[in-house]
């Protein structure tokens, strides 16, 4: 038969470590690693970089946690064309037989098997067991791509049920045939929680065949109206194709702006009907990506799972713009369609739709500012658009608007770290300007978690916070996370990082005042404890103060989903000083050091809404930097064993039962598994003006990381290591571009005039190697 339906199955799922070197970096991704416990947006396959369009099977819909597709599932309810931050939208499914759409997807889902099933990076095919129908996905940026080859003699039909519930409800909706061969329409997602207002999506699909039949329902009823179009609540479609040998292709193009961008974007990406020059130019696109971070290893494993991770960190946040740049701003009262500016080659930037930024400088920032500068730039622009449109700069926008997710300030430390790692095409004077203004009332501080009130937020204790230098419990104001203590250790440190700017900005005064502020944590330290411990309104200690929860707690009282040991060393702006204030190097390194093998007995996590009982939490964001403070304690064996560690025993599977543990959030645990696998890190988040890397013992044999010449001035640097055996923890030695290296740092620009390290590892510590003190 001329067409072939498992388009990759040459490329063999059981991978052999001997063949290697037959397969493209894109083929060691795992898509299903971790789909036994999902979120919406976290299984995609048939999606490119960010893309707009995340084609993707749905096995479970109503919910953000535990919805999308979910490995242990074995029906597939629709295939969906959106997964992204609070986004979701447009559900189709190819059919035979009767159409049953009006009764809704538990009636017309279909049965398939995982051994019918291919899963990979831009791509993904299964049969619909139901149906007999053979299926697969793949899509360009802005427009998805479906090819689905019927039973013989079947009439042949696709269900539009433009009204299901995915994430969440469906406002209304509308579609409308154009021609024989197109149909277009819209999609309004509801308003949620998070995303204030109800936000449109557009499409245009076409077909390879001619439309036979226009088919119709809604409120569970089908209707028998001459017009070839329906629009309201809870409705749907069916059409049908007369019987064929051959495939029926269908392409959907999407734009948030209107029909016209829709088409645009069609007609840019994807103006013909070659199914597999798409799936071949996905590849590409991705293996562009991987491909500027290169190892070598014989761990099979390994290098898929460091691939999995880099693409995950590629992956979740969402274009949101068409191929032209423009873009819908939600931000007032009206929806606007505004336009991005140009990049460095004359090309639009993209505007984005992101979850926080939440713990990003920990992950994305440096994953991203090491090998994808030009990603940073695009999303410091998409936050500077916001700024400009809506007079905030965001720290999660969804549906072109703010959610407010989370608390504080994650943009600042990802202004600055992209200023001083040199990645600056934006306008600096207007970032200045937006960051100082979310350091003040009137800023984003002002806003609890999805505190949407803009007129009197109160949920975010700057009041108390500018007055008293820190934010109290049980203050006034709506939205959640209203968690005193956390706020106030990430204030401080938002508030270093902007001192960092000013300095290098020349703004003496503004640096003094925010260097004056990112002392605040201090405010919160119980000397008795040596831990922070939250203060009341009236500023007395919190009574019945517990540094850990013993109850099963979400979190403990001032922290926001985590507890007091754990954000007792969220101090990335002065490690040296939360080691004075401990106690020492030694009293302080034993302390840390006896969480970490608590936390070991409970492999470094706990179950997801538990964070408050974590002595160790990698499956949260707070507890990230934790392993890499012993360095400055001067214990850097002690770093290298517990980054070691966690790695081996939580960014290690591709599994789908074991892949990723609880909220992998959109790229940030995959950056993090990505840095830990490379062996470095910032502690301080790139913030400071002149930004390190902290070294631990790779786990391959040799790293090369192509950096991009629009930014950086070398070429590649490379990371090489000799190992006494294949999983040794410990560095023996060390030699940076020839000479001999001491210390557990060096400098990001060392990195990027490009050059060597090479390390000697050992199964012992060597407890003379990096115990010079980095400066303070």
């Amino acid at each position: 038969m001329k067409y072939i339906f498992f388009l990759l199955s040459l490329i063999v799922y059981g991978l052999q470590a001997n063949a290697q070197q037959a397969l493209e970096t894109v083929d060691y991704v795992q898509p299903l690693a971790g789909t036994q416990t999902s979120r919406w947006f976290f299984f995609n396959t048939a999606t490119r970089p960010f893309g707009l369009v995340n084609l993707s099977p749905d096995t479970r819909t109503g919910g953000d946690w535990n919805n999308g597709y979910l490995y242990d599932d074995n029906k597939i309810r629709c295939f969906s064309h959106i997964h992204g931050w609070q986004l979701y939208g447009l559900a189709v499914l190819p059919f035979t037989g009767t159409p049953k759409g009006e009764l809704g997807m538990d009636v017309y889902q279909s049965q398939f098997s995982h051994q019918d099933e291919i899963a990979k990076a831009g791509y993904y095919a299964v049969k619909l067991k139901t149906y007999g129908i053979q299926a697969e996905l793949t899509s360009s940026t802005r427009v998805g791509m479906h090819r689905y080859l019927f039973p013989k003699d079947s009439i042949r039909g696709v269900y539009f049920d433009l009204g299901a519930t995915l994430m969440d409800k469906i406002q209304t909706a509308e579609l409308h045939k154009v021609n024989d061969y197109e149909i277009a329409g819209t999609v309004t997602m509801a308003s949620t929680m998070r995303r204030p207002k109800p936000f449109t999506v557009y499409f245009v699909a076409q077909f390879s065949d001619k439309i036979d039949y226009l088919g119709k329902w809604q409120n569970k009823v089908k209707i028998n109206i001459p017009k070839d179009s329906i629009a309201g609540s809870s409705i749907g479609a069916w059409l049908n194709f007369a019987p064929s040998e051959k495939p029926l292709l269908m392409k959907v193009a999407l734009s948030y702006t209107n029909e016209n961008g829709a088409r645009l974007n069609m007609k840019t990406e994807v103006p013909h009907w070659d199914f597999d020059q798409v799936v071949a130019e996905s590849r590409r696109e991705w293996n562009g990506l991987l491909n500027r971070i290169e190892i070598k290893t014989q761990d099979l494993q390994a290098k898929q799972r460091f691939y999995t991770d880099l693409w995950h960190a590629l992956l979740g946040r969402r274009t949101i713009s068409d191929v032209d740049g423009s873009y819908c701003d939600n931000t007032g009262l009206t929806s606007r369609i505004k336009q991005t500016r140009l990049n460095i080659h004359g090309k639009p930037y993209a505007h984005y739709n992101f979850d926080g930024l939440w713990g990003a400088h920990w992950s994305l920032s440096q994953l991203w500012g090491l090998a994808y500068p030009e990603i940073v730039d695009g999303f410091c622009n998409t936050m500077l658009d916001m700024y400009q449109n809506g007079g905030l700069i965001p720290r999660g926008p969804s549906g072109g608007n703010y959610t407010f997710v989370m608390i504080g300030d994650p943009a600042a430390p990802f202004f600055v770290s992209a200023y001083h790692y040199k990645i600056r095409n934006w306008d600096i004077n207007l970032a200045w300007e937006g960051l100082k203004k979310n350091a003040f009332l009137g800023g984003i501080r002002d806003h609890a978690g999805y505190e949407h009130n803009r007129n009197n937020p109160l949920g975010g204790g700057m009041t108390y916070y500018l007055k008293n230098g820190y934010v109290p419990e049980d203050i006034a104001g709506d939205g959640m996370h209203k968690d005193g203590a956390s706020m106030t250790m990430e204030y401080a440190y938002q508030d270093w990082c902007l001192g960092q700017m000013a300095l290098s900005l020349a703004k003496k005064q503004e640096a003094k005042e925010f260097l004056k502020r990112g002392e605040n944590y201090k405010n919160l330290w119980d000397s008795s404890f040596r831990l922070i411990r939250p203060r009341q309104i009236d500023g007395t200690w919190l009574k019945d103060f517990e540094p850990i929860g013993t109850n099963k707690e979400f979190a403990t009282k001032g922290f926001c989903e985590s507890n007091s040991m754990i954000y007792s060393y969220y101090v990335p702006q002065d490690p040296w000083e939360l080691i004075r204030l401990s106690g020492g190097d030694q009293a302080f390194s034993d302390r840390l050091n006896d969480q970490f093998v608590k936390g070991a007995a409970s492999n470094y996590v706990v179950p997801h809404g538990l964070h408050g009982t974590a002595w160790i939490d990698f499956e949260n964001q707070p507890a990230v930097g934790m392993p890499w403070l012993f360095s400055y304690a001067n214990r850097p064996w002690l770093t290298q064993k517990w980054v070691h560690a966690i790695k081996e025993t939580l960014f290690t599977s591709v599994s789908p039962q074991d892949g990723y543990h609880g909220d992998e959030d959109q790229g940030q645990f995959g950056s993090v598994g990505a840095l830990m696998a490379m062996g470095l890190f910032d502690f301080q988040g790139g913030a400071a003006q002149q930004p390190t890397w902290q070294i631990t013992a790779p786990i391959f044999e040799r790293i090369t990381i192509h950096l991009n010449p629009d930014y950086y001035p070398g070429k590649t640097f490379e990371i090489k290591t000799v190992r006494k055996t294949a999983k040794a923890p410990y560095i023996k030695s060390a030699k940076l571009n020839g000479k001999n290296w001491t210390s557990a740092w060096f400098d990001h620009e060392v990195l990027t005039k490009g050059g060597a390290l090479v390390l000697e590892l050992d199964d012992e510590p060597n407890k003379q190697w990096g115990i010079d003190r980095k400066p303070e």
